[in-house]
């Protein structure tokens, strides 16, 4: 069983995120670290490895310090990681990113299952997955909360608000899992250790034979026009209840039309 997990290097979610001047994310003036829902990727990777046989490649693009995302992969336990490098990448869109991915797996070849995380937490689309399914021409089965491998399948169940459904598809499949199927591991000292010697390659757009008219910011199908910071939070209202805090609260909601 031979799998790809795509994992992502975003901005650190704890740290005070901003944007570039073209209104893209920006990735230099905070830490940035392994996408928290891509850990459960790579988990559910692992486990189904280890019940068996076969690697776990870990698959990402971006700028030198998304190897850091490969990085805790492999310390994890993964086998081997793919790095697509390349300027021209700054500013992709998810129709690019599926692109750039899904030319990377096939490079890669031989794979019998895609996994993915619910979404990045930078970007909070979730589209990617379908889109990369499309492109490989595989199946996709998303959202999975539980997943096993059978032979030439993969079954999952996706947990609905009001109930829960089981979907089956051929292999090789395209897979998102969400937060709820397993619990990452911590990289132990060993897995730090041995993650050091494990093989990393770095590819550029032209090893993927994709022309960097397709990718990019110029490429996006959406723009961006403005962006803004938060304002900080303004103190709530206190009221003292001196026989008429009902009738505050209510005009307070009436007044926002909450009531």
């Amino acid at each position: 069983m031979n799998i790809v997990v795509c994992v992502k290097y975003v901005p650190d979610a704890q740290g005070d995120r901003a944007f570039e001047a073209d209104h893209t994310t920006d990735r230099e003036g905070v830490d940035g670290i392994l996408s928290e829902l891509d850990e459960y990727a790579v988990e559910e990777a692992l486990k189904i490895v280890e019940e068996g046989e076969g690697e776990v490649t870990v698959l990402t693009m971006g700028p030198d310090d998304a190897a850091t995302a490969i990085k805790k992969s492999l310390q994890m336990g993964a086998h081997k990681g793919v790095h697509v490098l390349d300027d021209a990448i700054a500013g992709s869109d998810s129709v690019a990113t599926s692109l750039i991915l899904a030319e990377a797996i096939t490079k890669i070849g031989d794979v019998d299952l895609v996994l993915t995380g619910l979404a990045s937490t930078d970007g909070v689309m979730s589209v990617v997955p379908a889109m990369l399914a499309e492109r490989l021409g595989m199946p996709q089965v998303t959202f999975a909360s539980e997943l096993t491998v059978g032979d030439g399948s993969v079954t999952i169940r996706r947990d609905n608000e009001s109930f829960s459904e089981t979907v089956e598809a051929s292999l090789p499949a395209v897979v998102s899992v969400t937060d709820q199927i397993n619990e990452p591991r911590y990289p132990s000292f060993k897995g730090i250790m041995a993650a050091k010697k494990k093989p990393v390659e770095t590819w550029g757009l032209d090893d993927l034979d994709i022309d960097v008219s397709q990718v990019g910011l110029g490429a996006a199908w959406t723009m961006v026009t403005d962006t803004k910071a938060r304002p900080p939070r303004e103190a709530g209202q206190v009221v003292t209840d001196e026989g008429q805090g009902g009738e505050a609260l209510a005009q307070f909601l009436a007044d926002r039309k909450l009531a």
